[in-house]
């Protein structure tokens, strides 16, 4: 079982149509933000694509700063 839990919401793949993908996830355990280009070592994402990606990793910060305050207890 992973400790990480991946966007679901976030649906990209490479512009050139060679399958590509991007996954954005959280560590459940510590609150660490992953970024993994799928199949390859780089992806070409259309303008819109990126402000997805862009959106995605927000929402895995703030899912992960929130993790790793209850992990560390009330400030």
């Amino acid at each position: 079982m992973s400790a990480y839990s991946s966007d679901l919401d976030l649906k990209v793949t490479d512009a050139t149509g060679n399958g590509v993908e991007v996954d954005v996830a959280t560590n459940m355990l510590n609150g660490t933000v992953r970024l993994s280009v799928l199949w390859t070592q780089e992806i070409l994402l259309h303008p819109d694509d990126a402000e997805r990606v862009a959106q995605s990793l927000l929402r895995a910060a703030e899912h992960g700063r929130r993790i790793a305050q209850a992990d560390s207890g009330p400030a």
